[in-house]
């Protein structure tokens, strides 16, 4: 996964602070609760398919997801759920997981430590590109972001629910951003959950792009092979970029559904439940 960040870039963004591990985990259950409200927003869900991740900062085996059945346009931050390595969930007031989500994300935050967050949906152009068995093309600015910085997993074989498959889909991803799961959907990790979902909101509109581009039956001409790296590398790809281009988004749905932000302050350390 690409970390360049260009020079004088962190003048002007820089990530947030905190005092206390209880601050930071305020802050990323509430973005995680807002970025399920964006999901919702976005038409990003199909029942009750789709999970968002985010590694708890002071017990980092752990990780927030939501519960299984919670619709993400009601989901608040109270909601979420902190869920252990062995599947059990440890803290939050809903009792009932998503296995698959759990073979998923656990294989991946095992594998990849430098992952805070990761997000799976089954989104209509996702899926539809994912039944193409190939990687995306550098054909636009956005599409550089991904240009050999995603993977495929090509190994389809029903709802994930083995930890295995999830090692195997972890093992797909690699070090990169993203991966497209064949037959299934998409898959993008940040190293902050603003640069995780707004990797995934934009991998759903390449793909979405690619489609009509080949829809048409004309050959698309690629970006070279040098300008696209340089592209994703220096401007459109690396984390700080993910995370600032997330900003308008999160601004929105602060201001159309603030309910999401149901705990105001932050809650006292975590004890973890036996």
């Amino acid at each position: 996964m690409a970390v360049q960040n260009p020079t004088g870039i962190e003048k002007m963004i820089s990530y947030p602070k905190f005092d206390t591990v209880e601050a930071k985990r305020h802050y990323l259950k509430q973005i995680l609760a807002g970025a399920y409200r964006i999901f919702g927003k976005f038409g990003f869900s199909e029942g009750v398919a789709g999970h968002i991740t985010c590694r708890d900062p002071e017990h980092t085996d752990c990780f927030w997801v939501n519960p299984f059945g919670v619709s993400f346009n009601r989901l608040k931050m109270s909601d979420l759920i902190l869920v252990n390595e062995d599947g059990e969930i440890v803290a939050g007031k809903h009792q009932v997981l998503n296995k698959a989500a759990f073979a998923i994300h656990a294989a991946i935050h095992k594998a990849r430590p430098d992952v805070i967050a990761a997000a799976h949906s089954h989104t209509i152009y996702g899926k539809t590109w994912s039944a193409m068995g190939k990687l995306l093309d550098p054909l636009t600015q956005d599409s550089c972001i991904f240009y050999e910085d995603h993977g495929l997993f090509a190994d389809y074989t029903g709802v994930v629910g083995a930890l295995s498959e999830g090692d195997r889909i972890s093992a797909a991803l690699g070090d990169n951003k993203a991966a497209i799961l064949q037959n299934h959907g998409l898959l993008t990790v940040g190293h902050s959950v603003e640069e995780c979902i707004f990797w995934f909101v934009t991998m759903e509109r390449t793909c979405q792009s690619q489609l009509v581009a080949e829809a048409t039956g004309k050959e698309a001409i690629k970006i070279g092979h040098e300008v696209a790296l340089a592209t994703r590398n220096n401007e459109v790809g690396f984390p700080l970029a993910g995370y600032f281009s997330f900003q308008p988004m999160w601004q929105d749905i602060v201001h159309e559904q603030p309910d999401f932000m149901d705990i105001t302050a932050p809650e006292p350390a975590i004890v973890l439940l036996a």
